[in-house]
Formats: structure tokens, C-alpha cells, sequence
């Protein structure tokens, strides 16, 4: 098995008051994502997806635990990780190439030498011919591939992505989720995803973890029994939608409890 990258040791967390400590979102849990690993996170909403999310990137700090990046225990990880909100969050007064190159700026790289790099990617991601256009000219999908290329740039190989395709439309969703593949591959990257869409999750991911209702006591993990390269027509073999039943059967008990 490939060495863990991202792992979770006996982690706590509650969010603090003024008053007194609220309940505890999550109790002594444990999780590795190992190198070059897609793993799904799916669960109701407030179940503490983005909790995990913002434990990860060091926007919050564990009540107790460990957070062990790369194999080592970071309590610093702000820009440790990428990661690609739900929302782009491009700058519409900048071009397409200016939004890729903030990455890169907040190291400190010179603009020339940023914007050589970006434009040897530009094809690749679908932009090449747009890279002086801003984000109001751009469809939903064009505007995730800008962002999923400033993820990229972040230079780590651990990527966050929250419900990237949730606000595109179905065919647009589906493309997408055929070109994260494909980059996936190419990049050689780790990646935890957050969705709420079951056949998405069961469609890009070797892993899925379900989230329980709070406080969360363990994260149950399925294994995905679907081989790679996949297609979208693979989501209907008989074990597939079998899983994907169970799966949604599983996810309404959380919510109904």
C-alpha cells in the first residue's frame, strides 16, 4: 500500500462560545488518505464535511489529535494543501491568466516567468485562446477549469476540492467529472472531494466515506469495486447500483435519526 499523506490521529473538535464549549462535532477520529488516492466524502448537510475541510487546511485546530501531512505532524498548515471551493472565486476584474497566476504571485514568482508557465498549461486544461478574456465571458464549466488550474498551481500534491460541479448543469457535470479523471492521472495527485451526489462520488472515487450525524464517533469507509480507467455506463452494473442503493439508503437513515 502507498504511504499515507493526509492522516487524522484521535482528532477532536468543538467549536468555542463566550459562554461555555458547545458539543463536539467530531470525537477521536481516525483516517489516512494514501498517496494518489481519490476518496469522496458524502453526508447530509451540517454533518461536518467542511469541518474536516477547514481542519485540513488549518483554518481551525483540533481540540486534540493530530494532523499528519506528508508524514509529518503539521500544526501550521495554512498553504499546505489546494484547494478548489464550491464557488470559483476568480477575480472578474482580472483576466483569465491574471486568476491563474495568484498562486504563483503569493510565492513570490516574477510575472513572466508565471505567465510562461500558465500558458504551457493553458491547452491542456481547455483554455488555451481565452487567457485574455475575464470570468464574465466565460461558461460555469471554463471558470472550474481556471480554478482546478489555480488548485493545481498551489504546488501540492494533496487538493481539496468542495463541490466543484454541484451549481453546473448535468452534461456540463458529467464532462467535468470525466476531465478531473483525466487530470487526476496526468497530475499524479492525492484528492479528498466533498459531494453530495452519490453517483458522482461512486463514479470518481476508489474510497467513500460517510459522514454520521453529530458527533462524529468514526467516518464508515466503502470501497469503490470499479476498475480505471471508468466510463459513465459503468455506474450501471448490477454491484454498482446495487451499492449505490445501499448507499442512499444509508445517507437517509443519518438524516431521518
Amino acid at each position: 500500500m502507498k504511504p499515507a499523506v493526509l492522516e487524522f490521529k484521535n482528532i477532536s473538535f468543538h467549536y468555542r462560545s463566550d459562554q461555555a464549549d458547545q458539543d463536539p462535532i467530531l470525537e477521536n477520529i481516525n483516517f489516512q488518505i494514501h498517496d494518489g488516492e481519490f476518496v469522496s466524502i458524502i453526508g447530509s448537510s451540517g454533518s461536518g464535511k467542511s469541518t474536516i475541510f477547514r481542519l485540513i487546511t488549518g483554518l481551525e485546530q483540533p481540540s486534540q489529535g493530530e494532523i499528519h501531512l506528508n508524514g509529518d505532524m503539521k500544526k501550521e498548515r495554512l498553504g499546505q494543501v489546494g484547494y478548489m471551493p464550491q464557488q470559483d472565486l476568480l477575480m472578474p476584474w482580472r483576466t483569465i491568466m491574471d486568476n491563474a497566476m495568484l498562486p504563483l504571485e503569493i510565492k513570490g514568482i516574477r510575472k513572466e516567468e508565471a505567465q510562461t508557465e500558465i500558458s504551457e498549461l493553458l491547452g491542456d486544461f481547455g483554455l488555451e485562446g481565452v487567457e485574455n478574456a475575464y470570468p464574465g465571458d466565460l461558461s460555469g464549466g471554463m471558470k472550474q477549469r481556471v480554478s482546478f488550474l489555480r488548485t493545481i498551481l498551489s504546488g501540492s500534491n494533496i487538493l481539496l476540492l468542495d463541490e466543484p460541479f454541484s451549481a453546473l448543469d448535468a452534461i456540463t457535470r458529467f464532462t467535468m467529472q470525466e476531465w478531473l479523471l483525466e487530470q487526476w492521472v496526468k497530475w499524479k495527485k492525492t484528492i479528498l472531494f466533498i459531494t453530495h451526489d452519490v453517483d458522482e462520488a461512486l463514479f470518481l472515487s476508489d474510497r467513500i466515506f460517510i459522514l454520521q450525524k453529530n458527533p462524529i464517533l468514526t467516518l464508515e469507509e466503502i470501497k469503490v469495486p470499479l476498475g480505471r480507467p471508468r466510463r459513465i455506463r459503468d455506474l450501471s452494473q448490477p454491484e454498482i447500483a446495487l451499492l449505490k442503493e445501499n448507499l442512499m439508503n444509508r445517507l437517509r437513515q443519518k438524516v431521518s435519526v
